[in-house]
């Protein structure tokens, strides 16, 4: 084998476990400005890192390339690392689940269509978005990215696992102009299956983004109920459900610290975490070689679980959920894909069911504007006033403030309308009772 020698040196230096992680990725770009190509990028790469037990301290160490005197690096570098580890953190290489639920995400046909057949494609969108409206008056870029990855776990106790992934994506970037308003629009599609490219259908949805906002307006400052876009939803939902990590609850850093079976959401709401769901984002074992499964962090707004690595089941004696993923040579803890249960009405339905209210299609400032600590927000945002039940005046240069926990409490209705976002999320609508906006 490849790395047998990395293997052998680490048990002849007295490691007493050893891992190497190993991740390959190439990509693909290219962007078109003006019928010109602008960008054009082909990228490779290759990531080893390598974990052992030394003296009962776990030690790491990192490189972009592999060989003979690498492996020596490798092993010589773990063993030092281990040596000034002053935590007792347990030190922990897993040896394997009985059962994996392999899933197959690499699609091998992607890579045999043409350069030329990809960009033909992103010159029809760039043509199909000047030909839908006379408002659009610029085309910022248009883009086809190709991504194909793969990642291999090895370790001493002769733990072997690989699973390689790839998919595209089409995005467009479109400024509409009325009078002296000029608004932005942006949209994206991405599978690994070639034939789903939809540009008639994409080219829509970036031409509606920019048009739809012209003739937006600050609204009047009120506490409006309010239907929450699938992708403002997702940004929402990711920062709260951030707070199932258990190391941060260990830290006693987390909104859910000794919330365990007990009530953190509305009863509307189930959220899972689904790293076996059908998608290009699947991942049937986690970085440190546990095989993932489907579970409900949230189930009817009764926190379910938390979100564990290795080390941190071990601190809370518990069984690890398959949430180790590598941050750098870090093991840290994320979801893999979140999914809401959906509901069955359409968005025009939740509209109705609103009444009058907004609808919030857009937010900035997730970052700075969210207080992990104590779940507070104030968040730049933009949308749509909903009037009689119907979407009419979109407004901007608002702010809508609130908290997260009381956020997802007031979910009174979920919608059916899901969409699969790259973020790893697969979310609908949001209904909330009441949000504060604050305009004019």
């Amino acid at each position: 084998m490849k790395y047998d020698k990395f293997f052998e040196l680490a048990k002849a230096k007295g490691i007493e476990e050893v891992e190497l992680f190993v991740s390959t990725s190439y990509s693909l770009s290219f962007s078109l400005f003006h019928g010109e190509v602008d960008k054009y990028a082909v990228e490779d790469g290759s990531s080893y890192i390598a974990r052992g037990v030394y003296n009962g301290k776990f030690g790491v160490a990192v490189s972009d390339v592999y060989n003979k005197e690498k492996a020596e690096y490798l092993v010589d570098s773990i063993i030092k690392n281990a040596g000034i580890i002053e935590n007792d953190d347990p030190s922990i290489l897993f040896k394997g689940s009985e059962k994996y639920k392999k899933i197959n995400t690499f699609n091998p046909e992607l890579s045999k269509i043409s350069v030329d057949e990809k960009m033909k494609k992103l010159y029809e969108l760039e043509k199909r978005i000047k030909e839908l409206d006379e408002r659009i008056v610029e085309i910022e870029a248009v883009e086809y990215s190709e991504t194909a990855s793969s990642i291999t776990l090895i370790n001493s106790h002769g733990l072997k696992l690989t699973q390689k992934t790839n998919y595209y994506v089409y995005a467009g970037v479109a400024v509409a102009k009325s009078g002296e308003q000029v608004k932005t629009g942006f949209d994206l599609m991405f599978d690994n299956d070639f034939s789903k490219v939809d540009i008639n259908a994409l080219a829509k949805k970036v031409v509606a983004a920019a048009v739809t906002q012209l003739g937006g307006e600050p609204c009047v400052s009120n506490t409006y109920k309010a239907v929450l876009s699938p992708e403002v939803a997702s940004s929402l939902l990711k920062a709260y459900i951030s707070n199932a990590n258990a190391e941060d609850v260990q830290k006693r850093s987390s909104l859910f610290l000794g919330k365990l079976g007990q009530k953190v959401a509305s009863k509307k709401l189930t959220v899972s975490d689904t790293p076996l769901h059908k998608g290009v984002f699947v991942r049937w074992f986690d970085d440190e070689g546990v095989a993932t499964y489907n579970k409900p962090i949230i189930k009817n707004g009764v926190l379910q679980t938390y979100l564990y690595n290795l080390t941190t089941a071990a601190k809370d004696g518990v069984q690890t959920t398959g949430n180790g993923y590598k941050a750098g040579g870090k093991i840290g803890i994320a979801s893999t894909y979140l999914t809401i249960k959906h509901g069955k009405k359409s968005q025009e339905e939740l509209f109705q069911l609103v009444g009058d209210g907004i609808y919030i299609t857009d937010i900035a400032g997730l970052h700075a504007g969210l207080n992990a600590q104590s779940g507070n927000f104030s968040l730049q945002s933009s949308g749509f006033l909903i009037e009689n039940g119907k979407k009419t005046t979109p407004v901007d240069l608002i702010t809508i403030g609130g908290n997260l926990i009381d956020l997802f409490n007031d979910v009174i209705e979920v919608g059916g309308d899901v969409k699969h976002l790259v973020g790893g999320v697969s979310i609908p609508s949001l209904v909330i009772k009441s949000i504060k906006v604050s305009g004019k």
